[in-house]
């Protein structure tokens, strides 16, 4: 099996494996791209990759991931910055490549809402600017804060760089609502990425890679006065937390920003029926080179903000709009070496090194070549000439070996055992990817999991980077997640080392001080289970509360049948082969011990806390559960709004759960809710209790 299998030819076990891998390759180039302005690949590439994700979850929907890309968005906010809480999440846009995905989007939003086909659905179509997101806070008309995206909730507080940006007005003309969140896009026009770069060339300075990165570094300064002295511009088009609604619809709305002051951009147009959007995607295609500012694609949202709050969200997306992407794009240069990394799962991920070349305005020299599979199907070898391809700012993928061209002279050869540690790799009956089997053994291990555990979502440790933990790790210093919190005792010793002094030493010994207070959600991820990425993490949180519940039914749920078992199994989004792994983790007597002693060198591990929205809501805590077929809206509208209420939403019913919602034909759980006692409404009490 290889990655590029269709989804309907794999198996549950591939499918799995490969939603592993994805997971993890998609998060890596979220990175990349989001916390250090750096892509690998390009934006066709990165949404190839989601695009193989979509179809994969879904063909086996009960194997989504927590850390499914579609339940995260953007990367950690960086600690250069004040981090600065969104009133309203603010999320990303799922992906359409072609008009068959536009008109599964539109189809879907007609589902959801219980639309039939005659009832008209306006949209609003509007470029797509490859630049940075950002919020604007204004109260009273005046701007008070501003913050880049971030993870979707917590961002970078940039209210002194926005200040110094012309086209955003400090106070909104005319009468506004008492306070509200204003978003858009800051960006740079390609004359003015290529002024910069020449004199940022003329000084000796850093060339930036696009427009797109340009824009995001000249904002993410930590001095005001090199952001006010950068061209950056703005198009605004969104609304966050409000504490009035201004307009009915968001064709409405956009005529409203132009009103307070703001650049809307000027192609943005209603739709009257989402019939027009490929005429209208089409043009838009045709004036995109000629346009002063880059885009790369065209996002579409339905006009009517009522029907936008009933679809909500999906995991990091809206289900009322979508971005329909342009054409990936590519170039040809020479496969140079194959490298083989090891994860910190004892992955084996073969990695093609390119002559660098240019795509789409960012140099290339690396892509992933994902599993010996994809080499065989691809037929790659060393010296081979090939078509790279990228899809959204990710990592890029080969698409094709140029047969015209001359040929690397061998075959490339899996590997039987493990680079680093000798240990044998095997692939193991109905995987793709083949694992080393040193396991903690395995210095390669060992340091990913130290790397992944100070990395940004986990303990976030600055000062200590990859390059650090490889040395400490090397010399002994550190060999388990608990010795991080020992290098304070060993901080005279580290001053004397290369690349230290007094001063670095004691900024590590601080920094690590600080991350003795920690989030259950970081903890639980930063342990590296796999298939525990950050929302996985987020979800066990949030569902066991505290650190000593989330241990203790962990320990319990090792034995199968245990109710605790049956209880993690509930969770909304946690599958079997997640299941699997965290019992499989906590079987083992070194795991626990490990997790103890970290515990012992942590002052507090705080609690998981809802959205304050959700914290507030009516159903705030509670555990639900519907069954039978609902009337008065579909069966995902009401799941999302009982979660939007601070509920929490399961499929089986236990002792634990505080509401049953019972449609029609109601069966099993509704007799299993009567034999425990458990609390059952009607829809339309439902409707009442959620104050719909």
């Amino acid at each position: 099996m290889s990655e590029t299998q269709p989804p309907e030819a794999l198996t549950e076990s591939e499918a799995a494996t490969e939603l592993e891998r994805l997971a993890a390759e998609i998060a890596r180039h979220d990175r990349a791209y989001h916390e250090q302005d750096a892509p690998e690949i390009t934006d066709a590439a990165y949404d190839a990759l989601r695009a193989r994700n979509n179809a994969i979850e879904a063909r086996f929907p009960d194997l989504i991931r927590a850390d499914s890309p579609n339940r995260r968005v953007g990367a950690a906010a960086s600690s250069g910055f004040a981090k600065a809480a969104h009133a309203a999440p603010m999320l990303s846009l799922d992906n359409a490549f072609n008009a068959e995905d536009f008109t599964d989007f539109t189809t879907r939003a007609r589902r959801f809402l219980g639309l039939v086909a005659e009832i008209p659905l306006p949209l609003v179509g509007e470029p797509k600017i490859d630049g940075l997101s950002v919020s604007l806070t204004y109260a009273n008309g005046e701007l008070i804060r501003a913050a880049t995206r971030g993870d979707g909730m917590v961002g970078e507080d940039v209210t002194a760089n926005i200040r110094t940006v012309a086209s955003i007005p400090q106070t909104l003309a005319g009468p506004a609502p008492a306070e509200i969140e204003i978003r858009g896009e800051i960006f740079m026009t390609k004359a003015d990425f290529l002024a910069l770069n020449a004199r940022q060339e003329a000084a000796g300075e850093k060339i930036f890679a696009n427009p797109r990165n340009a824009a995001a570094g000249s904002l993410r300064q930590l001095d005001s006065t090199i952001t006010a002295s950068r061209p950056l511009s703005m198009f605004a088009y969104a609304m966050g937390q409000a504490s009035a609604r201004p307009a009915p619809t968001h064709s409405a709305w956009l005529e409203q920003l132009r009103a307070w002051g703001f650049t809307v951009n000027p192609l943005s147009r209603l739709l009257a029926t989402p019939e027009e959007a490929p005429e209208f995607h089409a043009d838009i295609a045709a004036a995109r080179a000629a346009l002063p500012y880059d885009i790369d694609g065209v996002v579409y949202k339905i006009d009517d903000l009522a029907l936008q709050s009933r679809l909500g969200f999906v995991g990091r997306a809206p289900r009322w709009a979508i971005a329909w992407k342009f054409p990936a794009e590519q170039a040809t240069t020479v496969v140079e070496d194959i490298a083989v990394q090891v994860g910190r799962t004892g992955a084996l991920t073969p990695l093609a090194r390119l002559k660098p070349v240019n795509v789409g305005g960012v140099l290339v020299g690396r892509a992933t070549l994902h599993n010996e599979d994809e080499i065989a199907r691809l037929g790659v070898r060393v010296g081979d000439t090939v078509i790279v391809q990228r899809a959204g700012d990710v990592i890029p993928q080969v698409v094709q070996v140029v047969e015209s061209a001359p040929r690397g002279p061998a075959e490339w050869q899996p590997l039987t055992h493990c680079p680093v540690c000798g240990s044998l790799a095997i692939r193991p009956p109905g995987e793709v990817i083949r694992r080393c089997t040193g396991g903690l053994t395995c210095r390669a291990q060992v340091e990913e999991r130290l790397i992944h555990f100070v990395s940004r979502g986990a303990f976030d440790i600055e000062g200590l980077g990859e390059k650090s933990i490889r040395e400490f790790h090397a010399e002994a210093l550190i060999a388990s997640p608990a010795d991080i919190f020992r290098l304070p005792t060993r901080e005279a010793e580290i001053a004397t080392r290369e690349g230290w002094g007094p001063l670095s030493a004691r900024n590590l010994t601080t920094a690590i001080a600080a991350r003795r207070t920690i989030g259950l959600a970081r903890l639980i991820f930063s342990l590296g289970i796999r298939r525990i990425g950050e929302q996985n993490a987020r979800l066990l949180a949030r569902h066991y509360g505290t650190y000593e519940n989330w241990v203790a039914q962990m320990e319990q749920a090792v034995t199968i049948g245990s109710e605790a078992r049956s209880d993690l199994g509930s969770i909304t989004g946690i599958g079997g082969a997640i299941a699997d792994e965290l019992t499989a983790f906590f079987a083992e007597q070194h795991n626990r011990e490990t997790l103890a002693e970290l515990r012992a060198e942590l002052r507090t591990i705080e609690p998981a806390t809802a959205p304050a929205a959700a914290a507030n809501g009516a159903l705030a805590g509670k555990i639900v559960v519907f069954t039978g077929t609902l009337v008065t809206m579909t069966r995902p509208e009401a799941k999302a709004l009982a979660e939007s209420l601070g509920a929490r939403v399961t499929d089986s019913v236990s002792k634990k759960t505080d509401l049953v919602v019972l449609g029609t034909d109601a069966g099993s759980k509704a007799k299993k809710a009567a034999e425990l006692g458990v609390r059952t409404v009607t829809e339309q009490e439902w409707r009442t209790l959620a104050g719909t």
